[in-house]
């Protein structure tokens, strides 16, 4: 197997940031705990109570880390031995260290049953991962990922992978992310108020709408920034790329239905289908559909200047005022926004996927074209002489440069 680092690795990561935030949140006061029972932090106490909800929740919560981690280490090359080793020891370890981070935690309750519980996600994770190793299930994702991918692809993956989470919060403007701005400002007058530097909040700028054509634009670049980032690293054949259009489409407009069901309840699934809705998903994949005809360092370049355009539109998008109000009683929400962290990556995700898509521009730029001999020189026997060197496989051969994410 070609050892490399993969989508899951970032993943992992991410995810192990997730499992953190929803341990230790709300991340204050700190306080040493006045008195404690045998045998004080380095032991969890049995809980008094709990629900069922606390039960799966545990198991599914840490099922995915387990998944991730075996997957990351073995795609590492390490080995399905240390894939195990972290899966076994190291998940429940980090598991045991929240749980005592917790005694210190005012707001928060150590459990037993917690740890016991979060280890067993793990395992289980760990055990469905290592099935699929066995019968060859990761080694068919990998074939099919460099059928469709190029190289150095696995920022992009994951970022794709963790969109669907933004959408989970219901945002302003359907799959409009972004909207970080007004946030910072929220929490710049909190933290400046009372000093000479306070902010005093605009009276003259009313919460108004965005205009029906500036929303449907705001749906458009939503729908349409994903499908960017996703073309800036698919291979070349425009079949591929139209399903890769179709599919982050109908991934879209289902998350963004899943979450009205949370938030409002089954009847009103589509109740965000507007007639100002279906003009911006329909110019949006129009768009995203001629993007698939253009290169991917074009569809690069253009996935910056989409999210942008998003970004600066949701800056101008008031909050629903009626929608912090129906969230209080959202059961659902508990486990799916994870104490606000799907919020959260509703607000950062377009500026990862920027960041993202300038990296990925400016290696491109500064990796030198190699010149038609050393091409012909490089290319592999049996290569048939038209063939697009974007869909030469993952493996390079020993001192050969990878390709470029962002070839032309």
């Amino acid at each position: 197997m070609d050892h490399r680092r993969s989508s899951a690795t970032w993943l992992a990561l991410g995810y192990l940031v997730l499992v953190v935030y929803a341990s230790l949140y709300p991340f204050w006061p700190w306080r040493l705990p006045p008195s404690l029972p045998w045998p004080g932090v380095i032991g969890l106490p049995w809980p008094r109570y709990w629900s069922r909800f606390d039960l799966w929740t545990n198991v599914v919560g840490y099922a995915p880390l387990g998944f991730l981690c075996f997957s990351a280490v073995l795609r590492s090359g390490k080995g399905a031995g240390g894939g195990l080793l972290l899966v076994g020891v190291g998940l429940p370890l980090l598991s045991f260290g929240m749980e005592t981070l917790q005694y210190f935690l005012p707001g928060r309750v150590p459990s037993l049953a917690d740890f016991l519980l979060n280890s067993a996600g793990a395992w289980l994770g760990g055990l469905i991962a290592w099935g699929l190793h066995r019968f060859g299930g990761l080694q068919r994702w990998t074939g099919w990922r460099e059928r469709w991918f190029v190289p150095h692809s696995a920022g992009a993956l994951a970022l794709l992978a963790v969109w669907p989470v933004g959408l989970l919060y219901p945002a302003p403007v359907p799959l409009g992310l972004g909207q970080l701005f007004p946030r910072l400002r929220e929490l710049a007058e909190q933290v400046l108020a009372g000093t000479p530097w306070e902010l005093l909040p605009d009276e003259s700028v009313m919460d108004l709408p965005l205009p029906p054509g500036l929303e449907a634009i705001a749906i458009a670049m939503g729908l349409l920034a994903p499908c960017l980032l996703a073309l800036s690293v698919a291979r070349a054949g425009w079949l591929r790329r139209m399903l890769l259009v179709v599919g982050a489409g109908v991934l879209g407009l289902a998350t963004t239905a899943f979450s009205t069901v949370l938030n409002f309840g089954p009847d009103h699934a589509w109740a965000w289908f507007t007639v100002t809705t279906w003009p911006g998903l329909l110019i949006g994949g129009v768009l995203a559909l001629l993007a698939a005809l253009m290169s991917r360092r074009a569809n690069a370049a253009w996935g910056l200047v989409v999210l942008t355009a998003l970004i600066a539109l949701m800056s101008e998008a008031p909050a629903d005022p009626y929608l912090a109000e129906s969230l209080q009683a959202w059961e659902q929400g508990r486990f799916v926004n994870l104490y606000g962290l799907a919020q959260w990556v509703g607000w950062l995700w377009p500026f990862t996927a920027l960041a993202w898509l300038l990296y990925g521009v400016t290696q491109s730029q500064s990796d030198s074209s190699p010149s038609p001999l050393r091409s012909r020189l490089d290319t592999p026997a049996g290569d048939a002489p038209g063939r697009d060197p974007r869909d030469i496989s993952h493996t390079s051969r020993a001192g050969e440069n990878p390709d470029p994410t962002m070839a032309p």
